[in-house]
């Protein structure tokens, strides 16, 4: 096992990073709690860089506090994600596209999660800005988070939330708001960490081990 790199129990069960490997045993440092059961199956999991934009002018002059971003990076954690890069930018599809290009590109992330921009408003460019840098667009992710968010909230049909690749990085779009941003993110976390493997060619990467635990 190498140092960060995660241990994810099956069944939304605890989530561990490794820290200071030794040669006979190493430490680990919870990152989501749960309960083990015997034989319960867990995965090694490689460390994805993560990115989280929020697209808000109001934000980025400092009048409005986020707390969609902040949200995103909770939900992600247990996927095997660390944080590097997060920013908050205005309504500018120019902006948002440069930002874009400068995570994936220079500084290599995994996945980029963009918050705000996805309405109707004449300012709503966030889907726009991701469609300019992309490689593909993965309809499946914003398909999902409408139909699934839909009886919760009938207004979610006019959400233009999208998923795009861009080489190696997946990039997707959530609501600006912090209800729909975490339920938009449940309605796609569960295939998110599978994506990525594929994505980036790790699935045959990391076995899946049966544990017995006391």
């Amino acid at each position: 096992m190498e140092e960060g790199h995660f241990v994810a129990f099956e069944k939304d069960g605890p989530v561990l990073l490794i820290e200071e490997p030794f040669e006979t045993s190493f430490k680990l440092k919870p990152v989501r709690g749960g309960f083990l059961s015997l034989s319960q199956k867990a995965a090694l999991l490689r460390p994805v860089k993560v990115g989280v934009l929020t697209v808000s002018d109001k934000g980025s002059r400092g009048e409005r506090k986020d707390t969609a971003g902040p949200a995103l990076e909770e939900l992600v954690t247990p996927i095997g994600a660390v944080v590097s890069r997060r920013a908050i930018v205005p309504d500018d599809r120019v902006l948002i596209a440069e930002t874009l290009r400068d995570w994936s590109d220079r500084e290599k992330l995994h996945l980029v999660l963009v918050t705000g921009g996805t309405g109707l408003s004449s300012r709503d460019v966030t889907p726009e800005a991701l469609q300019d840098v992309a490689d593909r667009i993965v309809p499946g992710f914003g398909e999902a988070m409408r139909r699934k968010t839909e009886p919760l909230f009938d207004r979610s049909i006019l959400s233009r939330a999208i998923a795009v690749t861009r080489g190696s990085c997946l990039l997707i779009s959530f609501p600006g708001s912090e209800r729909g941003a975490r339920q938009c993110y449940e309605a796609i976390g569960g295939v998110l960490r599978h994506a990525l493997d594929i994505l980036n060619g790790w699935e045959g990467d990391c076995a899946v081990h049966g544990h017995s635990h006391p």
